[in-house]
């Protein structure tokens, strides 16, 4: 299966904006007890959520999951601090790519694959104010072309 493959739970649209993409991991996230309940419910935001390595390991800051509505007293801190379960090689390559400037961890989706939840990250250099809105151009010039396309089609 490719990275990023299964259930899609909830997706980080910001991220794509406001940096360029350049390399993705597929992670395991260590959760408590009520919190895959919630993630299969769907009450889950990435927005403003990032990865930092502290003492070789990956762990997602930021990520909000709701608490589940019948966990009562087994419910979970909704903002806390998660681990990511990646390989050793990839976590090395991390350090050493974030150590430049500009270099962050952020995570893009969040989704079931196999019944265990993933998390797609990538490492993302942040996109100036110039560079979103010559993405912004090329996005609309590419609809305008899809929509002559279209309507040529139909004649």
């Amino acid at each position: 299966m490719p990275k990023g493959a299964g259930k899609m739970i909830a997706q980080n649209k910001k991220a794509y904006h406001d940096y360029a993409i350049e390399e993705t991991y597929e992670a395991g996230i260590v959760l408590q007890g009520t919190e895959i309940k919630s993630i299969r419910a769907g009450k889950i935001n990435l927005k403003d959520s990032y990865a930092r390595i502290e003492k070789g390991e990956v762990f997602l800051i930021g990520l909000h999951i709701s608490p589940y509505e019948q966990g009562n007293r087994y419910n979970h801190d909704p903002l806390r601090t998660r681990k990511l379960l990646l390989h050793a090689k990839e976590i090395n390559k991390l350090i050493g790519d974030t150590k430049e400037i500009g270099y962050s961890i952020v995570p893009l989706k969040l989704y079931l694959k196999n019944g265990f939840a993933k998390v797609l990250i990538g490492l993302a250099k942040g996109k100036k104010k110039y560079d979103k809105r010559e993405d912004l151009k090329k996005k609309e010039a590419k609809r305008e072309v899809e929509r002559a396309f279209r309507e040529s089609q139909k004649m």
